[in-house]
């Protein structure tokens, strides 16, 4: 399960009617004259004036959403400063009337009134030991000075343990949807966890068991168009071809590369776990290039200064390609909605494995080039 930097953002459309929702809060830390901003980055963005620890908001909304409620900054508009704290938490904003209560602060509301909201509450508490262990290490890896932080071999155990919790995570979120096929939020998670592809297989069963109404929304279509396209770059499918630049403006195909076993790269030079997943391609580059092996970017930049900087600084000698639009269509036929993502494509043009990251890779090319 590993980390990607989502690049699609493909938001849960109920259809185009709008329909009145509201939000009441009662949070008795609040004072009077503090200023309460909701939005969800997309369709909304207000804000509301606390009177006596209370504040209201009305409007209308298409389809539902996730929202912030943050105290007195929008951090999405103005960047706190160094070490601040803004107050704040999540919802979803659905048609009905939605509550919201505590007795000190946001972050520390309970938010009933409607099912989307109810069912996220279940889901918190089902995450809350995970959350908190989460948020222990992060406390134990913040105690370490600028120094200890660089030194890998002393992080290495909270990142270990770190990537144990997201699994945890993750299968927690998993269950909940197996066990609430009538739940919108289960769509949201499923959304979420079909970044990883072992999660595919179980995806599809429990897909298959959803309501048709939770099908029919706009999200719901939009998961069962991904199982198709993804069928389509499954393993022992044959690669999609397509045509685009390289760095010099020259046309290539990916069916240029037959006769050789290929690694599909997609990245972009502004994805950080891309940057930090570098190195490994490079490594099994050098080591196979001469053994009928090479690499293929595609690029999900949209300045070619930084793509082709980033190509330099990495020392990514391969062929690059990009449409430098930042929404490049090749990711979207390919199904990849987070990068990185990869696919090694076999002298036929076969796909013969997917999301190869870090030692993996060369550990594939050793079994596969070596025999």
């Amino acid at each position: 399960m590993k980390k990607l930097v989502p690049i699609l953002l493909m938001l849960p459309f109920l259809g185009v009617a709008q329909k009145p929702f509201s939000i009441n809060g009662n949070v008795k830390g609040l004072k009077t004259g503090d200023k309460v901003y909701l939005t969800d980055r997309g369709q909304l963005s207000d804000s509301a004036m606390v009177s006596n620890g209370t504040f209201k908001f009305n409007g209308t909304i298409a389809d539902p959403a996730q929202a912030w409620l943050f105290l007195n900054k929008n951090p999405f508009l103005k960047r706190p400063e160094k070490g601040e704290k803004v107050d704040m938490i999540s919802l979803y904003i659905e048609p009905g009337q939605i509550s919201i209560a505590a007795p000190d602060s946001l972050s520390k509301s309970v938010i009933s009134g409607t099912p989307i909201n109810e069912d996220n509450k279940k889901l918190r508490n089902m995450l809350k030991p995970v959350a908190e262990k989460q948020q222990a290490l992060s406390a134990r890896y913040y105690k370490l000075t600028a120094d200890q932080q660089k030194d890998e071999k002393l992080t290495a155990e909270i990142k270990e343990d770190y990537g144990k919790l997201s699994e945890e995570d993750a299968l927690i979120k998993r269950a909940f949807i197996k066990a609430n096929p009538q739940s919108y939020l289960s769509l949201i998670l499923m959304q979420e966890q079909m970044e990883d592809a072992e999660y595919l297989p179980e995806a599809k069963k429990a897909f298959h068991i959803f309501n048709p109404t939770l099908k029919g929304t706009t999200v719901g279509k939009a998961i069962a168009e991904r199982f198709v396209i993804l069928n389509k770059t499954a393993i022992g499918q044959m690669a999609i071809d397509f045509e685009q630049n390289d760095v010099n403006g020259k046309p290539v195909k990916l069916s240029d590369f037959k006769g050789k076993y290929v690694l599909l790269d997609f990245w972009a030079s502004w994805c950080g776990p891309c940057r930090g997943e570098n190195p490994h391609v490079v490594a099994a580059y050098q080591k196979y290039k001469n053994k009928g092996f090479t690499v293929l970017g595609v690029s999900a930049d949209n300045k070619k200064e930084d793509w082709l900087k980033a190509i330099a600084d990495d020392k990514l000698e391969w062929t690059h390609l990009s449409d430098l639009t930042g929404n490049n269509p090749v990711l979207r036929s390919y199904g990849i909605t987070g990068i990185p993502s990869n696919f090694l494509i076999d002298p036929t043009g076969k796909i013969v494995a997917s999301q190869l990251r870090g030692d993996t890779l060369e550990k594939t090319l050793e079994q596969i080039l070596n025999k």
